[in-house]
């Protein structure tokens, strides 16, 4: 007999799972609540600027992902070397901060240097305690304190000894004390870490890929909202006012709505969901006349200010996502319950802060704005994340609930990860 399937989003994780299950002919039927599909993977135009759903770059570390994009996408997709920056202290140098010290003042160079050098076991560290402490042993106090700590506690809003290192899995580069010297030296030209190289389509934005796998999928439904789960009956009961019954349901709806949708909550998960922790992204997209282009890709700020944490260019990805003489800018604010902005005020605070640093010169004339306020940006990989989360998602599969993605599965996640994560759960489904 046929398991009756439904999914939940039509995000990449959910376009994934549902083209990997109807690959092995299981049927499915996919229910999205926005008008189109791709989630966060999405892209606008406005005035011939297109702009994404803030910055969304594919890196790939596994053969299969790789063939599967460049067979969707055809000859739609640029491969790219990467030119990632840091802006600190008053100067730009290369990322990552710690194998790039050149051109910093003498006396950080010194301190970060020296402090690399003392370690017993330099670059090496274990990764079962806090992040600060595996900041510390990986690196030492002196690129601690002029990169690591403040650029993660802006990002995350918390303080890195808030952190696991349960996220981690490579995301940070860690040189070489030879490589550290190499880069002190003279500026360093050599790649590091998991995105020295990314890839992007040549035409359109990053909502060419959601777009290319929804158009081999059957059976996928836009504006539709879930309004109720019923896990007794197995059934959901959507915004048009239809109900389904599921035999297993394949849910990408981040996991701190769900004690909106299911009726009867026991209150020991109810209660583990108020334990999820997260911050949200203030993107601000800009469409600007263009003076002058560097070239560069994306550019970190760990200091207090300026108030975003990353810029990128989206001009350097594809020419075709800018007219002629323009250039766009994706800018990126971290912020949480812990940490809030003043949302009526953040947008004139981040153009301020461009022109102070010349990103934005006074000459260049801004033709277009954007603004997505993303409330789920990270979760949150604190003390008490591991367990939160095993519990929830536990009691969610006790009930055939599968909940995946990036925030159905509550996971720091690339989306690489994330296409790979539906093959997996198709492969359960049907191996």
């Amino acid at each position: 007999m046929r398991k009756k399937v439904i999914i939940l989003g039509a995000g990449l994780a959910g376009l994934s799972a549902a083209w990997h299950l109807q690959r092995r002919n299981v049927d499915c039927l996919v229910f999205e609540k926005e008008p189109e599909v791709g989630g966060l993977c999405r892209s606008k135009t406005k005035n011939g600027f297109t702009f994404d759903y803030d910055g969304h770059l594919l890196h790939f570390k596994h053969h299969y992902a790789l063939e599967l994009v460049k067979d969707l996408l055809k000859d739609n997709l640029a491969e790219h070397k990467r030119s990632a920056w840091i802006y600190s202290y008053g100067r730009f140098t290369r990322y990552p901060f710690q194998a790039n010290l050149y051109g910093l003042p003498p006396e950080i160079v010194k301190e970060c240097l020296s402090g690399f050098a003392q370690l017993k076991n330099n670059g090496y560290a274990e990764r079962n305690g806090n992040f600060l402490h595996w900041i510390q042993a990986a690196f030492g106090k002196g690129i601690a304190r002029y990169f690591m700590v403040p650029y993660n506690k802006k990002f995350w809003t918390v303080s890195p000894k808030e952190l696991t290192c349960d996220w981690l899995d490579g995301i940070i580069p860690v040189p070489t004390l030879n490589q550290i010297i190499e880069g002190t030296i003279e500026e360093s030209k050599r790649q590091f870490g998991y995105n020295a190289r990314f890839w992007y389509p040549k035409k359109g934005g990053i909502n060419q890929l959601p777009q290319a796998l929804a158009g081999q999928i059957k059976n996928v439904y836009t504006n539709r909202s879930v309004e109720e789960i019923d896990l007794s009956r197995k059934e959901i009961k959507l915004s048009s006012g239809e109900k389904e019954k599921f035999d297993y349901l394949v849910s990408t709806i981040p996991l701190p709505e769900f004690p909106d949708l299911i009726e009867g909550l026991p209150s020991h998960i109810s209660s583990e969901f108020k334990n999820l922790r997260w911050n949200s992204i203030f993107n601000l997209n800009i469409g600007a006349e263009m003076e002058n282009d560097t070239g560069w890709h994306w550019i970190y700020f760990p200091q207090r200010e300026p108030c975003f944490f990353r810029v990128g260019f989206p001009r350097n990805f594809s020419t075709d996502l800018v007219p002629t003489g323009k250039k766009s800018l994706y800018v990126e604010v971290s912020y949480s319950r812990r940490r809030p902005i003043n949302k009526k005020e953040i947008t004139a605070d981040i153009m301020r802060d461009l022109k102070k640093i010349r990103i934005l010169s006074d000459g260049e004339t801004v033709c277009e704005q954007d603004i997505n306020d993303i409330r789920y940006g990270y979760p949150i990989y604190d003390c008490n994340y591991r367990s939160v989360r095993q519990k929830i998602i536990n009691f969610l599969l006790m009930h055939n609930i599968v909940s995946c993605g990036r925030y159905g599965g509550w996971r720091y996640m690339s989306m690489e990860d994330v296409i790979l994560e539906g093959k997996e759960i198709a492969e359960k489904f049907a191996p």
